[in-house]
């Protein structure tokens, strides 16, 4: 199967990197031409344009940062819609709206072609590694069809149900990183100014009822002060808000959101809007007068477990 992927950044880059690592044909696309060209000089191939991108390959990828992004590349002159014909797959690997991703979707079927939504989960260090999670919403036989390309991508792939379905959850888990970030950011603060060594404190939070997966990464950032977790503010802002726009379309009358959404905006506001997300733990720092470090923790996360066989849960 020939793949087209479109959107090279903090997390596209690495999950075509995965797809190049293992002898695809793959064709990309991006603004930045600099990484266009190294994907070109490690042997995959570039395109003129999304149209002429779709129209050679069987199964295109979009991984980009916002859905108004994403429905330039698709509906534009010389876009991905353009390009589609008959059985072609469309995969949508960017964290979008459910409305949107349905609406595309409506068009790419009006070529005979199939959309999915595919957005992953876990980071860009386990993205890199190809042992990130992966949702796809969408039809089965479809699903079936990519499922061994998904499976070099990611390690766990989870088919959520009809279209739209795989985008609702990452919004939602998200969600609930973002929550568990703001928690952390306090929690360290209580302890540092209780005078605990960070270091333990990190241990102890890791082997109890109050562990994450958002502690068990992002706190190690943090405590090295790189705070650098390949996520930045604004894509938090982003997250929450489509989050946020969910609640209201179905009447939840939400209590913890609209505060952490509004943490999150003062963050993006104060240290600039491609600053690390995690780096909404120094609005604390700053305030109190502190700093969260402690020793022999990792500037940059690696995942150093090797790939595992991808596989359907």
């Amino acid at each position: 199967m020939k793949i087209g992927f479109i959107g090279l950044g903090n997390v596209g880059g690495k999950l075509a990197g995965s797809l190049l690592r293992n002898k695809f044909n793959l064709t990309v696309i991006d603004l930045n031409t600099s990484l266009v060209k190294d994907f070109v000089s490690k042997g995959s191939t570039t395109a003129k344009s999304p149209k002429e991108l779709a129209e050679r390959v069987d199964l295109i990828i979009t991984c980009l940062p916002s859905p108004s992004i994403c429905s330039e590349v698709m509906e534009s002159k010389n876009g991905i819609i353009e390009g589609l014909s008959k059985n072609k797959i469309w995969l949508e690997m960017s964290t979008t709206d459910e409305s949107e991703v349905k609406r595309l979707g409506e068009l790419v079927s009006n070529k005979g072609a199939i959309p999915l939504d595919g957005p992953v989960s876990g980071g860009c260090h386990r993205a890199a590694a190809g042992n990130i999670s992966i949702f796809v919403g969408g039809k089965r036989k479809a699903f079936e069809k990519i499922l061994p390309i998904l499976t070099v991508m990611g390690e766990k792939i989870l088919h959520t149900g009809n279209l739209g379905s795989a985008s609702i959850l990452k919004v939602i888990t998200n969600y609930l990183a973002s929550v568990n970030l703001v928690s952390i950011g306090e929690a360290l603060t209580v302890a540092k100014k209780s005078k605990m060594d960070l270091k333990t404190t990190y241990e102890a939070i890791k082997i109890s009822s109050g562990n994450s997966f958002v502690h068990e990464t992002e706190s190690q950032v943090i405590l090295n002060g790189s705070y650098n977790i390949n996520f930045t503010m604004d894509l938090v802002v982003k997250d929450m808000g489509l989050f946020d726009n969910l609640s209201k379309k179905y009447s939840v009358p939400l209590e913890v959101s609209p505060v952490v959404l509004n943490i999150f905006k003062e963050g993006e506001k104060k240290y600039g809007s491609r600053a690390w997300s995690s780096m909404i733990v120094k609005r604390l720092e700053d305030v109190c007068n502190i700093n969260l470090r402690a020793d022999s923790f990792p500037s940059e996360l690696i995942d150093f477990e090797p790939k595992k066989k991808g596989y359907e849960i």
